[in-house]
């Protein structure tokens, strides 16, 4: 099926149909290493109206805590069966899905070590240009000191800490786009 045509003051609706290659949510192979999680969650919007037909894609360090990207030059193992990087669609819900794995923490600036994270990229009808945030991982001793984090108000961090399910390996992560309790979003 071919996309259809789209007026071109606006973004998409194409996210699903043209962007999004199927098994793109599964970043694990049978040999990745690495503890494996899965991240779920909503894209919602201001009303708490489900952002259907958006992309999400994420981001990510292995789990020795390094990219697999030319520029990523630690003397970390990479990982053949890893390359760090995931797409999904939103349903008719606003939910996405990503199978992967809990990646280690990444040198920032000075040396400092972040606390691991996922790097994510949100794009939807009509956002101009991407929206980008983190997902940390609750409990992690190194979000104390993460200088990414520690830089958001205490009140507004919960927004990029994702929150575990039933004692699983199941992490739940949902972006709200505007109004209470909104995603913390950066500037890159």
């Amino acid at each position: 099926m071919a996309p259809r045509q789209t007026p071109s003051q606006t973004v998409g609706p194409f996210f699903g149909p043209s962007l999004i290659e199927a098994g793109s949510e599964n970043l694990v192979r049978p040999k990745t290493r690495g503890d494996r999680i899965v991240i779920e969650g909503r894209i919602i919007d201001g009303d708490g109206a489900p952002v259907i037909d958006a992309m999400i894609e994420i981001w990510q360090a292995n789990a020795e805590g390094r990219y697999d990207h030319l520029e990523d030059d630690q003397e970390k193992l990479l990982d053949p069966a890893f390359h760090g990087y995931g797409r999904a669609a939103t349903d008719a819900h606003g939910a996405f899905r990503f199978e992967t794995i809990k990646p280690g923490a990444v040198p920032g600036t000075d040396g400092v070590l972040q606390a691991p994270h996922i790097n994510v990229s949100i794009f939807a009808r009509g956002l101009l240009k991407r929206l980008c945030t983190r997902i940390y991982f609750p409990d992690d001793p190194l979000n104390e000191t993460d200088l990414v984090l520690i830089t958001i108000a205490p009140e507004r961090r919960a927004t990029l800490i994702a929150s575990g399910v039933c004692n699983s390996k199941v992490m739940r992560f949902d972006v709200i786009l505007q109004g209470a309790n909104e995603t913390v979003f950066f500037d890159v």
